[in-house]
C-alpha cells in the first residue's frame, strides 16, 4: 500500500494549499500524473506541491483552475501562498505596502524589490541564506502585482547611481533590468529619479528607506539592517524621513534626464560591444 503523507491544512497556507489541491484531485478521479498531463506538468510536481515540497506558481495556479472547474479558487490561493514564503519579518511591511496609496523610497543597493526583474530578482535573492529560492523568487514576482491594479499606488523612486553601476546577475541581466526601469517610468503610476554620483555627500548615506501613505491609515516608514526590517509610524521619524526624501528628490536627476542616463548605461556599460570578449579555448 501507498503511504500517503497526511497534512494539516491549518498549519499555513502553503499546507491548506496542498491538502485542497489533493481534496480537489481525488474528488476530479484524477491521478497525480493524468492531471499533470492535463495541465502540462508532470505528476512528480503535482505531488511535489500536494505534500508542500515544492511551493506553487501562479502560472500553475490558473491552470490547476481551469482543469478542475475551480472558479479561481487556487488562483486566489496562490497569493497568500506566496507571500507567507517572504521572511517573517518582511511580511508585515509587504501586507502594508500592498495596502500603500503612495510609496516614496530611496535606493542606496539595488532597484526596489517592486521595480525588478526576475533574473534580478534572482540574483539578488541568491545571496541569502534560505533553501527555497524559486519561493522567494515568486513572492518577489507576486508583491509586484500592486502595481498592476486598476489604481496602482503613485511610486517614486531614487535609486543611487551606484545601483544602475552594480552588474548584479551580469551585463545581460543588468541591461533588462534597466529596460525595464525604463518601461515602468513611462508608465502614469511611477517616477524613477537617478542621484549621480557627483552629488558627493547627502542625507541618503545612512541607507534606504521607504516611506509609505494611506488613505485610512498613518504614513510608515521602513528601513532594514543586515537580518531584519523595522516600520515605525513615530510622526517624528516620518516628518525626519519626508524632509530627507524631499531633499533627495531635489537633488536627483529629473525623470526625463534619468531615463536619459539609464539609456547610456544600457549601451557603453551593458550593451554588446561593452561586454568583455571570450577568449579562444587553446
Amino acid at each position: 500500500m501507498v503511504h500517503v503523507q497526511s497534512l494539516d491544512p491549518t498549519a499555513s497556507p502553503l499546507d491548506y494549499y496542498g491538502w485542497e489541491l489533493r481534496r480537489q484531485r481525488e474528488a476530479h478521479g484524477l491521478k497525480q500524473s493524468q492531471l499533470g498531463e492535463i495541465i502540462f506538468c508532470t505528476g512528480s510536481l503535482v505531488g511535489q506541491i500536494e505534500t508542500t515540497k515544492k511551493v506553487p506558481t501562479r502560472d500553475f495556479s490558473e491552470r490547476v483552475d481551469a482543469a478542475l472547474g475551480t472558479d479561481g479558487l487556487f488562483s486566489r490561493l496562490i497569493g497568500l501562498v506566496l507571500r507567507s514564503q517572504l521572511p517573517t519579518w518582511f511580511q508585515p511591511y509587504a501586507e502594508m505596502e500592498a495596502k500603500a496609496a503612495y510609496i516614496s523610497t530611496y535606493q542606496a543597493q539595488l532597484v526596489y524589490g517592486l521595480l525588478q526583474t526576475e533574473e534580478y530578482a534572482r540574483a539578488v535573492l541568491a545571496t541569502g541564506t534560505s533553501d527555497d529560492l524559486e519561493g522567494l523568487v515568486g513572492a518577489r514576482m507576486e508583491r509586484q502585482r500592486v502595481l498592476e491594479r486598476e489604481q496602482p499606488p503613485l511610486t517614486c523612486v531614487v535609486l543611487d547611481e551606484a545601483v544602475l553601476l552594480r552588474p548584479v546577475g551580469g551585463h545581460a541581466v543588468m541591461r533588462r533590468q534597466l529596460a525595464h526601469l525604463l518601461e515602468v517610468s513611462g508608465h502614469r503610476w511611477t517616477q524613477v529619479q537617478v542621484l549621480p554620483n557627483e552629488v558627493g555627500e547627502h542625507v541618503g548615506l545612512a541607507g534606504s528607506f521607504n516611506l509609505l501613505r494611506f488613505d485610512d491609515h498613518p504614513d510608515v516608514i521602513y528601513t532594514e539592517d543586515v537580518i531584519s526590517g523595522h516600520m515605525t509610524a513615530n510622526p517624528g521619524t516620518i516628518r525626519e524621513a519626508a524632509l530627507r526624501y524631499a531633499r533627495l528628490q531635489a537633488a536627483a536627476l529629473s525623470v526625463e534626464d534619468s531615463a536619459g542616463l539609464i539609456s547610456r548605461l544600457m549601451e557603453e556599460r551593458y550593451g554588446h560591444r561593452s561586454q568583455p570578449e571570450e577568449q579562444p579555448v587553446a
